[in-house]
């Protein structure tokens, strides 16, 4: 059984193969692209998977994709007779959502055959989660997803067992660490997709001055979850734009003028770091920590087991990440080498590849049947 796993039509596109539940090869777009985060139809990608499979398109049985149209759609009709959010920006949306749906055609366009594989779609965080723990060596593991949105969730809590994981609990739109974080490094002064690793590399070199004023924005919940301080952000009302113009994606500011009332002025990308923006950085790691770490209590007080599977783009925190054996009582931790959305084609082949033999590991007298991913050296 062969599966072809996509990340397509998003930031850092990416495919990967598997071949009878074994993973051949794994790579992202923007390695063949040289265009950093690259988003689209990862065609060079797939190329190179299916040439180290020695297969073609034709030969592929399912294809996994990482998003999942129409799922939590009672969350997003909420939100919009609740919030009345700029049409503008529901019409981008949706097209991003027609983007995900029509991969299996675009394929077909861009190769010229006729697809004989069965299309799955698997809702975001549920990829991610799978991409942790289905790839890893746990028997079962508490599992959490955290990253900006993914199928109108920022936030997902599960549990994985044997050949299986399952979401129980999820943080919706529009709260979400991932946009807190976002906001944030466009705040000091790093505007592009994917800065975020400059705060992180900055805090150290500053102290947590504005913890009191930034426990406006992000406010931790009684059950361990977190809302948003929704007046300094304006990602759910406003065209705030994510576009993939020549397939880079692009951000607009998601943080609104209370936040420069709360904070002070925004740091332009050519001005000089000055201490305070350090001192920006420090607080605004040290508010994701505390947010994070709450999420993680939560969970093992949830599902109280020792192994944990994290994943999504926000587990990319190795500084936040280091202080789970310290300040939690999970003592073993996977976490997959592409955490962030280029795991996704991973976890979502993983997932459906764990559904369809799901009859046969259950007759098995080994149930453990999945492949252990340790290493990145897939592609």
């Amino acid at each position: 059984m062969t599966i072809l796993g996509l990340n397509a039509y998003h930031g850092d596109s990416a495919a990967c193969l598997i071949v009878d539940g074994k993973l051949v090869a794994a790579a992202e777009e923007e390695r063949f692209r040289r265009i950093k985060h690259w988003a689209g139809l990862p065609t060079n990608a797939i190329d190179y998977c299916l040439r180290e499979g020695g297969i073609s398109l034709r030969d592929i049985d399912h294809i996994a994709i990482n998003r999942k149209p129409g799922v939590n759609n009672w969350r997003r009709l909420g939100f919009v007779l609740t919030h009345r959010p700029d049409p503008r920006l529901m019409l981008q949306k949706l097209r991003n959502i027609r983007s995900a749906s029509s991969a299996n055609e675009a394929l077909e366009k861009a190769y010229g055959v006729s697809l004989r594989a069965e299309v799955h779609h698997v809702e975001h965080h549920l990829a991610h989660l799978a991409s942790a723990f289905l790839v890893s060596d746990f028997q079962e593991a508490a599992c959490l997803s955290v990253d900006g949105f993914g199928d109108f969730a920022s936030t997902a809590i599960g549990f994985g067992q044997g050949n299986n994981v399952k979401i129980d609990n999820r943080v919706y739109f529009p709260h979400s660490l991932g946009i807190f974080y976002s906001a944030l490094t466009q705040f000091i002064g790093f505007p592009h997709f994917g800065d975020e690793y400059k705060v992180m590399g900055l805090a150290p070199y500053g102290q947590p001055k504005y913890l009191e004023p930034m426990r406006e924005l992000v406010r931790v919940q009684t059950d361990g979850t977190f809302k948003l301080n929704l007046k300094y952000f304006r990602h759910h009302t406003d065209n705030v734009s994510y576009s993939w113009n020549n397939c880079a994606p692009e951000v607009g500011t998601l943080y609104t003028d209370k936040l420069i009332d709360l904070l002070g002025p925004a740091r332009d990308a050519h001005d000089p770091l000055e201490q305070w923006h350090k001192d920006l950085a420090r607080s605004t790691q040290a508010i994701y920590e505390e947010a994070f770490l709450a999420l993680l209590s939560a969970l093992h007080s949830r599902h109280p087991c020792p192994n944990l599977a994290l994943s999504g783009g926000c587990a990319m925190n190795s500084v936040a990440n280091g202080k789970v054996y310290l300040r939690t009582p999970f003592r073993k931790m996977y976490l997959p080498a592409a955490a962030g959305d280029a795991g996704g084609a991973i976890g979502a082949a993983a997932y459906v590849h764990s559904q369809l033999t799901a009859d046969h590991q259950r007759a098995a007298s080994d149930v453990r049947s999945r492949f252990v991913l340790d290493h990145a050296y897939s592609g």
